[in-house]
């Protein structure tokens, strides 16, 4: 019985077959791009545009999307005055890297600025925070920490939801990682209790919060990156006074360069001067 062969594959059939294949990856990555490119403009559209200053306590913030383009839309910072004068702030990461995540993270800031109104504990805030994501009913969660600032008694008031650490140094040289007691992400556990740690700021210097986008990485783990920003923030603050908080935000998010890092990354500097008049405007 003869052998049946195939048809041979002609180079016509070969040049349709890979444009056919290339359009369809070029209609993905496209899709991929706007889908990137509007959890960006959602990123930027839920942030703060400014942070509250007075006298004595200067403040900044930067936010970097992961460098690959595709992990963007969960962090986010955020200051404001609250209601007796004290002000707020806090620092957070969504799980996910998406627009439901970039989305999701807008309800989380606002949703702690409006608890925030109603009590003066941080820890107090981010129980109530914690319920009122759980009432939602959504699949994702957040770290968070959660800072108070009495202007008229310059303590620090701040409670941790599952996020890393913050760093603090003065100029007088001295510095450290704030690892202070901390409860589980807002959105897992309900009734979840959230332990305040409290600091005088009796000497200049800064308080740096950020997200673990900025210590983490493929080549670092938390622990070298929670050291690194230590030296880079002693290393700007030591010895020194008026230091710009902008400039350093930008030199701890430099930090990220080199974890080789996927995920986005955010920080947020609070440069404290305790001799200046602590009045608030």
């Amino acid at each position: 019985m003869p052998r049946h062969r195939s048809r041979p594959t002609s180079a016509d059939d070969l040049l349709n077959e890979l444009g056919r294949l290339t359009a369809q990856a070029l209609e993905r990555a496209e899709l991929q791009q706007a889908r990137v490119e509007l959890a960006e403009a959602l990123q930027r559209e839920l942030l703060p545009g400014a942070l509250p200053e007075i006298p004595g306590l200067r403040t900044a913030a930067r936010y970097a999307p992961a460098r690959n383009g595709l992990a963007v839309g969960g962090d986010w910072y955020d200051g404001f005055w609250l209601p007796d004068g004290t002000l707020g702030f806090s620092i957070g990461d969504v799980q996910g890297h998406d627009v439901e995540s970039a989305a999701f993270m807008g309800q989380v800031r606002i949703g702690l600025r409006a608890v925030a109104a109603a009590s003066t504990d941080p820890g107090e805030v981010l129980s109530r925070a914690n319920d009122l994501l759980l009432s939602m009913e959504t699949r994702l969660f957040a770290t968070c920490t959660f800072l108070r600032f009495d202007p008229l008694t310059w303590e620090l008031a701040d409670a941790r939801a599952g996020h890393v650490p913050a760093v603090w140094a003065t100029t007088d040289g001295r510095s450290g990682i704030a690892q202070d007691e901390g409860g589980l992400p807002l959105g897992i556990v309900p009734g979840e209790v959230y332990p305040v740690a409290r600091r005088r700021l009796s000497q200049p210097g800064a308080f740096v919060l950020f997200t673990d986008g900025v210590i983490e990485g493929p080549s670092f783990p938390i622990e070298a990156g929670l050291d690194r920003v230590v030296r880079v923030v002693q290393d700007r603050l030591t010895g020194r006074s008026g230091t710009d908080p902008g400039e350093l935000a930008a030199a701890v998010l430099r930090v990220a360069d080199l974890t080789g890092h996927s995920d986005d990354a955010a920080v947020l500097v609070l440069c404290h001067d305790r001799t200046a008049d602590p009045r608030p405007p």
